[in-house]
């Protein structure tokens, strides 16, 4: 993944996702070449020269200062995740040297806690999104990651690419998007992770719908949030997931889902348990 052409892709994305309207600009009519804002509109909005603005969105300026890239956040409303993602961007200087191992292993304290969580859905997720660990009821409410071959054993991956995925998840779509996003996340910062580069590539190869998500270039990290299930078991299940990751060691995580008490989904939730516990 080239630093250069991601930064160019996120800084014209950005771009054309806002009208004048939205910044304050007036909008003197005419047909726009392109959606969205011309450049030398957001340059204004930055305090930058039109030139500067074109060479950075180009990939050509070596070291841009803080300064200057909170302007250009600023000017183009970047969410905290996506101001942080422009940085590493045009800043490669500050990349980890060392590549990331081939295959994560699950860190020991996160497994003895998934082992506690009997009537929670829990996975550990590597930072490729790859699942490295999972309880059983992880397996009641997903499926058994058992059954995938490790290579397999991917969230994005079964997402796009297994069917069944698309009956589970009540919003795909959504769910999909927040993948891409935060692979283009994690991407930013590892360029130099091949198994990254390659599980990108074959989901772009093997899906058209990844292919268009991943140009419009989402950028977000996984923390919390609600999803809808449509579970072939138990129905409609409404479930929070909350990202937990170590201190010490934020590249792998512990992802709870949890029904709030005394709901359907709750009720749902202990049936499914049930339910697996009897097979």
């Amino acid at each position: 993944m080239n630093p250069s052409s991601a930064l160019s892709d996120f800084l014209r994305t950005r771009r054309a996702r806002l009208r004048p309207e939205d910044v304050d600009l007036p909008d003197y009519g005419g047909r726009r070449r392109v959606a969205g804002l011309r450049r030398e509109e957001l340059a204004h909005l930055a305090g930058v020269s039109v030139d500067y603005y074109t060479r950075l969105e180009q990939g050509r300026v070596g070291n841009p200062s803080d300064a200057v890239l909170d302007a250009v956040a600023r000017a183009l409303r970047l969410a905290p995740d996506e101001s942080g993602h422009l940085h590493r961007l045009a800043r490669p200087t500050g990349r980890t040297p060392h590549p990331a191992p081939a295959r994560q292993q699950p860190r020991p304290s996160l497994l003895r806690l998934l082992e506690q969580l009997d009537h929670t859905p829990a996975v550990v997720m590597g930072h490729r999104m790859d699942v490295l660990a999972w309880n059983r009821a992880a397996a009641a409410l997903f499926g058994d990651y058992g059954a995938l071959p490790e290579e397999d054993r991917n969230i994005a991956r079964i997402t796009f690419l297994d069917p069944t995925s698309r009956e589970l998840y009540a919003d795909w779509t959504a769910c999909a998007r927040e993948n891409v996003a935060f692979l283009h996340l994690e991407a930013g910062r590892r360029p130099d992770d091949p198994r990254l580069a390659t599980l990108v590539g074959q989901l772009c190869l093997a899906s058209e719908e990844f292919r268009q998500m991943w140009a419009d270039h989402p950028v977000a990290d996984k923390t919390s949030g609600h999803k809808l299930f449509h579970h072939p078991v138990v129905g409609l299940l409404d479930l929070t997931y909350d990202t937990l990751r170590p201190a010490d060691d934020p590249d792998q995580a512990l992802v709870t889902y949890t029904a709030d008490p005394d709901t359907p989904s709750d009720d749902a939730l202990r049936l499914l348990l049930s339910w697996a516990a009897s097979r």
